[in-house]
């Protein structure tokens, strides 16, 4: 039961990750291109908010590739000792979860504070496009979430030797 649960949070999380990942470098890689098209192509013309929308791009697909990073196993962790000493791999693995469990909690505490913190101050938008940075902030707490909830799936797969994410 609990592994087909699993097994469709995970589908979903691949499908945000991915779609969430080709989007937003899509908007990236169209915005720097337009502005260097507008730059080059003419002397009067460019686009002043691309950078502030690639900062932007890059804050978010930072969260979003750390959730890809768990799945895939590509965090950093212990991974010489369970070589040299097998018998120390299931609880350094252990150990790494927890790690990554408390950072994930922390993120999701932090991330509303700073969210109702942003959302409180009218005055606090971005530079050029004047979008509240509360928006910004509330990718926290959702990633920190996400972050917790597949490290969880992950933590599941190592303990039981399932094979859910095909990260193994």
């Amino acid at each position: 039961m609990l592994k087909k649960v699993f097994i469709k949070i995970d589908r979903i999380f691949i499908f945000f990750e991915e779609w969430a990942l080709f989007g937003a470098v899509a908007i990236a890689l169209l915005t720097a291109m337009a502005n260097v098209v507008l730059r080059k192509a003419t002397n009067d013309y460019n686009l002043y908010w691309s950078d502030e929308v690639v900062r932007k791009v890059i804050f978010f697909s930072t969260y979003v590739g750390c959730i890809a990073a768990i799945r895939s196993r590509s965090l950093i962790r212990i991974d010489a000792l369970p070589q040299i000493l097998p018998i120390l791999k299931k609880p350094l693995a252990l150990f790494s979860h927890i790690a990554v469990l408390v950072f994930s909690t922390f993120m999701v505490y932090l991330g509303i504070q700073m969210t109702i913190m942003m959302y409180g101050d009218e005055y606090a938008l971005t530079a050029t496009l004047r979008i509240p940075e509360w928006f910004f902030y509330a990718v926290l707490p959702l990633m920190g979430a996400m972050m917790f909830i597949r490290t969880l799936i992950v933590a599941y797969e190592d303990w039981f030797g399932v094979d859910i994410t095909g990260g193994k």
